[in-house]
């Protein structure tokens, strides 16, 4: 008795359960209604016949048990195959681990040990291990290593596969096919060491089925829901949704998680230990592994990263589950494994109209892709209503155009000369030779530009804020909400670099190399005036090293940044010259400002500058994302076909290994997804930057994001090595980016208004010194005179260029037969004014109205948040009551009488 109430009292300390003794009296019986939990109700029958079974677990209660007998047996034997020193042989260590150990679940009994080769029908993660196999035909293939023969880095190899086995993992080298100088290392982790290290990394696993607390209220609603389901099996099917009968059984996204831990291994639902642990998960156990294991003596020689990076090792990378191909068609014979299932579903392109298998994508590439696919469909998604009313302003343009008083009056005046573009042997060119120009730029600068530049500032706060909201709603889904990303080593360079320095890591607890502040600001400083200067990724490279950032996500994030600097100066250099610039400085006729006394400036042309700065931004948007696709999905074409063209030619073997298929494919980029954000983060800010110059920009993003998911999910599926599913809960520095171009698009369209379009001078007019100023006539139009009162005379006598008379320019200037010719008249001040107060106007009442829907969208549902609440409660509860099973389960098997409640 008193032995049960100590492990009771444990246990309750472990997982911070404050129950009191009144509490613990009141718990007279375990029934399915106790507590008032409905969820229990589901579940007990469930776990009382689970915890039957799972009392085989109790040897692995004890700290290190088998992995420690493991360890010393693969440690022995390779030491003796290591002295051989022979490539070809088998090395693979069979752990002799307890099979005992294993849950016999009786209703679903786990063929695998007997028969590796019978699998169950729907079991998606052990069919995808047919072919991915060690030798023995039993142990799958976790992770792939490989080197080259003739490299001369043996040693470092021999400590780095010995110290790997020592760690409890399973070896095998395999020659290459196609190439004899490749060799292959499989590497599989067993259920001892997979144990031991989720229990170290906390990860979360699923010990019961979901079910949710409901009231009164939602009980009403869930009739109401059934009667809607009913009504919905007569009408037709969404034909972007996937048909989820196509798709595997994703369990663990309805099961209640908890840290994984060998002293409670009965609380979780094991009913096949080659499915409980998911290839992502094992994959990244393993890449943990490999991460922190020594090659050589010293604090730095650390890690398969550095032995690939001094070439030891050519490749490290988790093999794909399988071709992605098959000769039988899926809809009757099902996928062969989830890759097959992530082309068929997600990756061709006749799946372009359909949403995306984000669980699917999530289990296969981990969450860190996962969340970037989301992101960019939510991206993709939320461009529609912008596009739709990007294209209602650009009709709208259009539908007017004939009417526009400017463009009539531009168009019959055939009498108005333009002064000459140049010093020298140029012709006057009549004003209505730029009637079509004149009704090209009204089509993207009439009457809707400020409502439709107001309406995308608004847009990127709710597209922003709506992002955030589904993101919690993923990382609710997917199990992230309580997970931390581990504490980062060191980089080797920041080690290196002030190892004379040290402070005490206030969350490790252990002295670590500091940088000094002043040198901070100093590499800081010197590395961010570089980037307004260039836009080369070598420079990106050299500057973010000066900067000797501490660990590896802090290095990226600067690389990201600048990066996206780099790129951002580089594309949108000259549309802000154009926008902002051009045709500003040029002075007057008779008084143009030249560069170095010779050139002169660039004028715009007689209809205005915002035709030209729509021509680059149509350029922009249209032919550099074509030729940004081709090349994206064109060279890893190429490479791949070049790679089997040559395989073909060096070998009559068709049985290539999966390992050697994925090695002959092209590697992530070495950037990871940087490059992938980068391009979309760039097209976000063309998209919202000058929209007020070109409406149609979403609908072009819209039209090559939809190509963009397939060709990204065609690479990543059928192009690419499989990348390690990493763990991720945001999509990290390119929120804040995000934020930041929303800010910059409210100013530089509000700028664009004001300065670039005519909407300022045109509404000066109107309500001045237009005809409407003087008379309140209905009928008279308000813009009539407008063209010739915003063009300024000079005299051609002043040019010597044998030509006499009066030509125009565009300026708001006083004639030459005034007593002060050529200076501002009072209209250009009234506009410059105008202008100013419109700025101010309107970043104040956009960036308010911001303010004021990001204030009004919480960043998570509050259904999502009160049951995230809820099941932290119901997890202590199911935690209480498999342990209470797990103790009566004991006293049973001791002869003692056993009673549901606590001893």
């Amino acid at each position: 008795m008193v032995h049960h109430s100590g492990s009771i009292q444990s246990f309750k300390q472990q997982k911070g359960m404050n129950i009191s003794k009144s509490e613990m009296a009141k718990e007279t019986s375990l029934k399915p209604s106790r507590r008032s939990l409905p969820c229990l109700v589901q579940s007990y029958t469930y776990s009382r016949s689970l915890s039957q079974s799972t009392s085989l677990f109790q040897s692995l209660e004890s700290e290190g048990q088998a992995p420690t007998s493991t360890t010393s047996v693969s440690a022995g034997k390779t030491e003796q195959a290591l002295g051989k020193d022979k490539d070809y042989m088998d090395e693979s260590e069979h752990a002799n681990y307890d099979r005992s150990r294993l849950i016999n679940n009786s209703v679903c009994k786990d063929k695998s040990d007997s028969n590796p080769r019978v699998l169950p029908k729907n079991d998606m993660n052990y069919v995808a291990s047919g072919g991915l196999l060690f030798k023995d035909g039993k142990k799958r293939i976790d992770y792939i290593l490989v080197y080259r023969k003739s490299n001369i880095q043996y040693d470092k190899r021999k400590n780095f596969e010995r110290n790997l086995r020592a760690e409890g993992l399973m070896l095998e080298k395999e020659p290459a096919v196609a190439n004899p100088d490749i060799m292959f290392i499989k590497i599989h982790i067993p259920w001892e060491t997979l144990c031991l290290y989720a229990e170290r990394l906390n990860i979360r696993m699923p010990f019961r089925k979901k079910c949710y607390y409901t009231d009164r209220r939602s009980k009403s609603m869930g009739r109401v829901k059934k009667n809607f389901i009913k009504v919905k099996k007569w009408m037709p099917n969404n034909p972007m949704v996937i048909d989820k009968s196509a798709l595997p059984d994703l369990q663990e996204a309805d099961c209640y998680t908890g840290p994984f831990s060998r002293a409670r291994i009965h609380h979780f639902t094991i009913s096949n230990k080659n499915t409980f642990f998911s290839n992502a998960t094992r994959s990244r156990i393993v890449y943990h592994v490999l991460q922190r294991t020594k090659y050589e003596d010293g604090t730095s020689k650390v890690g398969i990263c550095k032995l690939i990076n001094n070439g030891s090792y050519e490749a490290a990378f988790p093999p794909h589950e399988g071709a992605y191909e098959s000769r039988e068609p899926i809809k009757t014979h099902g996928p062969q494994n989830n890759r097959h299932l992530l082309y068929e579903r997600w990756a061709r392109w006749g799946m372009w109209y359909k949403h995306q298998p984000l669980d699917l994508i999530r289990r296969y590439f981990g969450e860190k892709i996962g969340l970037y696919f989301a992101w960019l469909g939510w991206y993709t998604g939320m461009l529609i209503p912008a596009a739709f009313v990007g294209l209602c302003v650009f009709f709208y343009g259009l539908l007017t155009m004939n009417t526009s008083q400017v463009s009539q009056e531009i168009c019959a005046a055939t009498e108005v000369f333009m002064c000459p573009l140049c010093d020298k042997n140029c012709s006057m060119q009549r004003l209505n030779d730029s009637c079509i120009y004149a009704k090209v730029t009204y089509l993207f600068d009439n009457g809707g530009t400020v409502f439709f530049a107001i309406f995308m500032a608004i847009w990127a706060t709710v597209f922003l804020e709506f992002w955030k909201r589904r993101r919690s709603i993923l990382t609710y889904a997917w199990d992230l909400i309580e997970w931390e990303e581990e504490e980062e080593t060191l980089r080797p360079q920041f080690e290196a670099k002030y190892n004379k320095m040290e402070t005490v890591n206030p969350i490790t607890g252990k002295p670590e190399p500091q940088q000094p502040f002043s040198d901070k600001i100093t590499r800081l400083v010197v590395s961010v005036s570089g980037i307004f200067f260039m836009a080369y990724e070598k420079i990106a490279y050299y500057l973010t090293n000066l900067e000797y950032p501490r660990t590896e996500s802090e290095w990226e994030n600067s690389f990201a940044l600048k990066m996206f600097l780099f790129q951002f100066v580089n594309l949108n250099s000259s549309i802000f010259y154009i926008a902002f610039f051009l045709g500003r400085f040029v002075g007057h006729p008779g008084h143009y400002n030249k560069l170095f006394n010779r050139w002169r400036l660039e004028e715009c042309h007689p209809s205005g500058c915002l035709i030209d700065l729509c021509l680059q931004m149509g350029v922009i948007m249209f032919l550099k994302q074509i030729w940004n696709n081709f090349m994206e999905l064109g060279y890893p074409l190429i490479q791949n076909w070049w790679s089997r063209h040559k395989i073909k030619r060096e070998t009559q073997d068709a049985s290539i290994p999966q390992w050697e298929n994925d090695w002959n494919l092209q590697p992530m980029n070495i950037h990871g997804l940087m490059d992938e954000y980068l391009e979309m983060v760039l097209q976000f800010g063309f998209t919202t930057i000058f929209v007020a110059a070109f409406p149609l920009a979403p609908l072009l993003a819209l039209l090559n994001n939809i190509i963009e998911i397939r060709l990204d999910a065609y690479k990543f599926v059928t192009q690419w090595r499989r990348p390690l599913p990493a763990r991720a809960t945001d999509i990290g520095i390119w929120y804040g980016i995000l934020e930041g171009i929303g800010i910059l698009a409210v100013i530089t369209n509000a700028f664009v208004i004001a300065i670039t379009s005519d909407f300022i001078p045109r509404l000066v007019y109107e309500y001045k010194y237009g005809p409407c100023a003087r008379q309140s006539d209905n009928s008279v139009n308000c813009l009539k005179g407008y063209v010739n009162n915003s063009l300024s005379f000079f005299d051609m006598n002043a040019l010597h260029i044998g030509k006499s008379g009066y030509c125009r320019y565009r300026d708001y200037r006083n004639p030459p037969w005034s007593s002060k010719p050529y200076e501002f008249t009072l209209q250009y001040w009234h506009i410059l004014a105008a202008r100013l107060a419109f700025i101010i106007v309107f970043e104040h009442l956009v960036f308010a109205i911001k303010s004021f829907i990001a204030f009004l969208i919480p960043d998570i549902p509050k259904d999502i948040n009160d049951r995230i609440r809820r099941e932290k409660y119901l997890v202590q509860e199911m935690m209480y009551e498999a342990e209470l099973e797990h103790l009566q389960q004991q006293r049973r098997k001791s002869g003692q009488p056993a009673h549901y409640e606590w001893p």
